[in-house]
C-alpha cells in the first residue's frame, strides 16, 4: 500500500498537468509570445518598398527628398494614434501620403503596364475584428487604400477589382481622377526600356537576369503600413502599382488579405513588400502571425524564418513591416534595402534606407 498510494498521487498531478495545459492552449502561447520587454503603448512602422537600393545609386537629393516623405507620412500616422486614433485611421492616412507622392510605386507613382495603363492594387484589414478590404486593377482611384478600406467597412464583401470596384468607389464617394493622373516621366520611361528588352522589371526589384546598367534608381516602392493604437487594437494596410510592364491582369500580393497584409489582436500586424508571387505562395503576413501562434515565436523570429527561410529558400525577395500586440516594430528584408520608418509612443524616429 506504501507503495502504490505515491504512484497514485504521481498519476493524478500528471493528469491534472495534461488536461489544464489542454483547456488553456491560448494562455500558454500568450505567455510565450510576450516579446521583449519595453514595448510601447502605440507604435507605427512603415515601407517604401525594398529592393535593389544601393548608395551608391542615390544622389544627395534624392535621399533627401524620400527621407522627407517618410518622415512626413509616419508623423501623420503617429498624431491620430498619439491623439488616441484609431490603427485603422492611422494606416489609412499614412498610407494616402505615400500613394500622393510621385516617388512610390503606389497611387500617383504607380508603374505601367504593358498596355500603358496605371492598374493599382491595395489592402487593409483589422486585427480586433479580422475585417478586411482590397481592391485590385484600378484605373481611376486616386487613393487606392480609400477604396479598400470602403470595401472592409461599406460593402458585405472583402476584394472587388476592376470597373466594378471603380463604380463602388464613386458610390463612397471616394475621389475619382483621370488616367491620366498616374502618368510620370520616369514611370513611363521604364516602361519603355522594359518593352524594348521584352522583360518584366520587378515592382521592388532588378534581378541580376533583368540589370540594366543605364537605371541609377533600383527602388520600385510598394508602401504599406503597420500599426497598434492605445486601445492595443492592430491594424496593417498595403499599396501598389504592382509590376512594371505586367500583363493579363496580373495581380500580385498586395492586396491579396494573408500574403501582403495581415492584422490579428493576438498576434501582430504585418505588411508585405516584394517580388508578389512568391509572397502569395508563402503567405508571408498571415505565415509570421500563424509562427507567433502556434509555435511561439516572438514576431523577430518569425519574421526572420519567413523571410529569409521561407520566402528566400523558394528563390524569391522582398521584406515586411510589423508590429506586434505589446508595441514591438520589426523591419525584416533580404535584399539590399528597403525604405523604411518607425515611430513608437515616445515620439522616437528611426528612418533608414540601406541595409545596416
Amino acid at each position: 500500500m506504501k507503495t502504490i498510494l505515491p504512484l497514485l498521487l504521481a498519476l493524478f498531478v500528471i493528469t491534472s498537468c495534461t488536461q489544464n495545459s489542454k483547456e488553456n492552449p491560448v494562455s500558454e502561447v500568450a505567455k510565450s509570445n510576450k516579446t521583449d520587454e519595453g514595448g510601447a503603448e502605440f507604435a507605427i512602422v512603415i515601407h517604401g518598398g525594398a529592393g535593389t537600393i544601393l548608395k551608391k545609386n542615390m544622389t544627395d537629393e534624392k535621399e533627401d527628398a524620400y527621407r522627407k516623405i517618410l518622415e512626413k507620412a509616419i508623423r501623420t500616422g503617429y498624431e491620430i494614434l498619439k491623439n488616441g486614433g484609431t490603427s485603422l485611421d492611422a494606416v489609412t492616412k499614412t498610407i494616402n501620403i505615400m500613394e500622393d507622392s510621385p516617388l512610390f510605386n503606389a497611387g500617383k507613382g504607380a508603374v505601367f503596364t504593358n498596355a500603358g495603363t496605371n492598374e493599382l492594387d491595395a489592402s487593409i484589414m483589422d486585427g480586433k475584428t479580422l475585417n478586411a478590404g482590397a481592391s485590385a486593377g484600378t484605373t481611376t482611384v486616386r487613393n487606392p487604400i480609400d477604396l479598400a478600406r470602403a470595401v472592409m467597412d461599406k460593402s458585405p464583401h472583402v476584394m472587388l477589382s476592376g470597373k466594378g470596384a471603380e463604380v463602388f468607389a464613386e458610390a463612397q464617394g471616394l475621389e475619382i481622377v483621370d488616367p491620366e493622373y498616374f502618368y510620370t516621366v520616369n514611370r513611363f520611361n521604364a516602361l519603355q526600356r522594359a518593352k524594348e528588352r521584352e522583360q518584366i522589371e520587378l515592382d521592388h526589384d532588378d534581378k541580376s537576369a533583368f540589370y540594366d546598367a543605364e537605371i541609377k534608381d533600383f527602388k520600385f516602392g510598394t508602401v504599406g503600413c503597420a500599426a497598434l493604437d492605445k486601445d492595443g487594437n492592430l491594424a496593417a494596410g498595403t499599396s501598389t502599382g504592382g509590376m512594371t510592364n505586367k500583363r493579363w491582369g496580373r495581380i500580385g500580393d498586395a492586396p491579396i488579405i494573408g500574403a501582403g497584409t495581415y492584422a490579428n489582436n493576438a498576434t501582430c500586424a504585418v505588411s508585405s513588400t516584394g517580388w508578389g508571387e512568391y509572397f502569395i505562395r508563402a503567405m508571408v503576413a498571415h505565415d509570421i502571425s500563424a509562427l507567433m501562434a502556434y509555435k511561439g515565436l516572438t514576431l523577430k523570429e518569425a519574421a526572420r524564418e519567413v523571410i529569409h527561410d521561407k520566402v528566400g529558400g523558394l528563390g524569391g525577395d522582398g521584406g515586411i513591416v510589423a508590429v506586434d500586440k505589446n508595441g514591438n516594430m520589426v523591419f525584416e528584408f533580404n535584399t539590399e534595402g528597403m525604405y523604411r520608418a518607425s515611430m513608437n509612443d515616445q515620439g522616437e524616429l528611426t528612418i533608414e534606407i540601406y541595409e545596416k
